[in-house]
C-alpha cells in the first residue's frame, strides 16, 4: 500500500488531534505541555473538520490511518463567526482554569483575532501539519497542492497561513510552494505569508 492524499473522514478526528498536539510547538511536540493533550486541536485542527470538513486534505498511510493534514477554510470571516457560535459552545466545560492552559484559552475564546485587515485579500487561511517521520519526503508539498486546487475549485482567489518566526524550516517550506510574506503593520511580532490559489 502507498501513502495517498484523500478527503477527510469523521473517523480521523482523533488522529487529527494527535498530529496537531506533536507538531503545535514550533513543529516540535507538545505533548504534555497544557492541561490536556486535545488543547491546540480544539484551536487549530478540530474546528475545521468539524465546521468545514469538505476543505480538509488528508496525508494516509495507505492503511487508513492519518498522518499529516492541511485543514482550513476558503472564508476566514465567515468560519469566525461559526467558530463563535457554533464552536465554542461545543468545547464549553472541557477545560479549567489550569495556569498551563492560559494563553492558548485566550486564542481560543477570540476567534475575531483572526480577522487581520492586513489580510482582507487573502481571505481563506490554512493550517498544515505532518508526523515528523512524515516530513521531507514531498507529501507536504503534495497535501498544499491539492488543498489549493480545492479552495481555488471553491472560489477562494487567495490563502493566507501564520508561522512561528522561530519554525525557519516552515519558512522555507513555504517559500518552496510560492508563498510571500505579507507586511501586517499591526502585529509586528507575527509573520503571514501568503499567495494565490491558482497553481
Amino acid at each position: 500500500m502507498h501513502p495517498e492524499i484523500r478527503a477527510y473522514r469523521p473517523t480521523d478526528l482523533d488522529a487529527v488531534y494527535d498530529i496537531c498536539v506533536r507538531t503545535a510547538d514550533a513543529g516540535g511536540d507538545a505533548r504534555g505541555q497544557n492541561s490536556s493533550d486535545r488543547l491546540v486541536g480544539d484551536i487549530f485542527a478540530a474546528p475545521y473538520v468539524v465546521l468545514e470538513p469538505e476543505t480538509a486534505r488528508i496525508l494516509d498511510d495507505g492503511h487508513g490511518n492519518a498522518v499529516g493534514y492541511v485543514v482550513g477554510t476558503t472564508d476566514t470571516a465567515a468560519f469566525v463567526k461559526r467558530y463563535r457560535t457554533e464552536w465554542l459552545p461545543v468545547t464549553a466545560g472541557r477545560y479549567g482554569d489550569d495556569p498551563r492552559d492560559e494563553m492558548w484559552l485566550g486564542l481560543h475564546h477570540d476567534p475575531e483575532r483572526m480577522l487581520v485587515p492586513e489580510l482582507a485579500g487573502y481571505p481563506a487561511h490554512l493550517h498544515i501539519d505532518l508526523l515528523p517521520e512524515w516530513q521531507g519526503r514531498g507529501h507536504g508539498r503534495g497535501l498544499m497542492w491539492s488543498f489549493l486546487a480545492g479552495l481555488h475549485a471553491a472560489g477562494a482567489p487567495r490563502v493566507h497561513l501564520g508561522v512561528a518566526p522561530a519554525n525557519t524550516a516552515a519558512q522555507a517550506f513555504y517559500a518552496r510552494l510560492g508563498f510571500q510574506t505579507i507586511p501586517v503593520p499591526s502585529e509586528p511580532h507575527a509573520l503571514y505569508l501568503g499567495r494565490e490559489t491558482a497553481v
